[in-house]
């Protein structure tokens, strides 16, 4: 049952991995907060129809919680997609995936904040081993390679505190389905990227694209609302309903390694170094599942996983999205 439900989150990174590169070429024609605001525009309508057709109109209430969802709407959605495209513009699509892999020790430190919950030793060491793994791929065995980041490297540690908030929050609505939790965060935060590339276009800052632009870019845009922006962030909801946010968010530090991989296939060749770096995280992963698989069902010396004890299953399942 536990491998199923880690199926949700894998399929989710391995859709944000070839993200990465899939936008960087996107970008070339499309400014950076422009691509995004099209981008959720086109996968807030997906997500509100299947939304209605599953749930109905009712399901677009917020039932008295408006600001959380908007607030998480903004971190996780426009927050976290402007603030990468904008470190795509400096700094390769391979440097930017790295600090995917720190939202799992980051998810852990907002839910240690926010609930009390101490991290499980176990799961926070091997967090930090799969980091160093990732660290291995990305710098060629390099430390130093770690301080060429600059811009990019700050705007993406913006977004990755506010993705590990996002997943945080999903904890935080038990009682509604992956489904409804993504559609309603994603409304809100496609209306505050429509806010802010609207300011960007009027104060000059950037330029609202051409329609010539935009179908340039159309299989790119098409790969990151169908694939990346409403199946992988349902079934990465879905996932931290089953694990908990914790444990769903150790699965990141497979990003970089995906688009990694990717930039093989482009003509990249990694040298020996690196292919012991995504070894070591993928291993850490694995381990990661066994000691949450064998943890001692009896043993509740700190609180539960926040969506442990939710055992219905996620409305979105693979089979009826795929044909994120």
């Amino acid at each position: 049952m536990r491998f199923r439900s880690a199926a949700f989150p894998i399929f989710a990174v391995l859709s944000w991995g070839v993200m990465f590169p899939v936008l960087a070429s996107a970008l070339t024609r499309v400014d950076a907060l422009n691509l995004t605001t099209t981008r959720y525009v086109l996968a807030t309508a997906v997500l509100v129809a299947l939304l209605l057709a599953r749930e109905g109109l009712a399901a677009l209430a917020t039932r008295g919680r408006a600001a959380e969802v908007w607030l998480l709407g903004a971190l996780g959605f426009a927050g976290f997609n402007a603030l990468t495209n904008l470190a795509l513009g400096h700094a390769t699509p391979q440097q930017i995936a790295l600090f995917g892999a720190t939202v799992p020790l980051i998810t852990q430190l907002v839910r240690w904040a926010r609930d009390g919950v101490r991290p499980r030793p176990a799961l926070l060491g091997l967090a930090l081993v799969a980091l160093v793994g990732v660290g291995l791929v990305i710098t060629r065995g390099r430390l130093d390679g770690l301080g060429q980041f600059g811009v990019g490297g700050l705007l993406m540690l913006g977004a990755v505190i506010g993705w590990a908030f996002y997943t945080h929050g999903a904890s935080r609505f038990p009682e509604w389905s992956a489904l409804r939790y993504t559609t309603l965060t994603a409304v809100t935060g496609m209306l505050a990227m429509l806010a802010a590339s609207a300011v960007a276009d009027l104060t000059g800052l950037q330029h609202a694209p051409a329609a010539a632009d935009l179908v340039a870019v159309a299989p790119q845009l098409a790969y990151a609302v169908l694939i990346a922006a409403v199946l992988a962030v349902l079934a990465w909801n879905a996932g931290v309903r089953r694990l908990g946010p914790a444990d769903a968010a150790l699965f990141m530090n497979l990003v970089p390694v995906v688009t990694f991989a990717v930039q093989i296939l482009r003509g990249y060749r990694p040298v020996a170094i690196e292919l012991v770096g995504a070894g070591l995280t993928i291993a850490a992963l694995v381990a990661a599942n066994l000691v949450t698989r064998t943890r001692p069902a009896a043993v509740t010396t700190t609180a539960p996983e926040p969506l442990a004890v939710v055992d219905r299953p996620a409305v979105v399942e693979p089979a009826a999205v795929v044909g994120r």
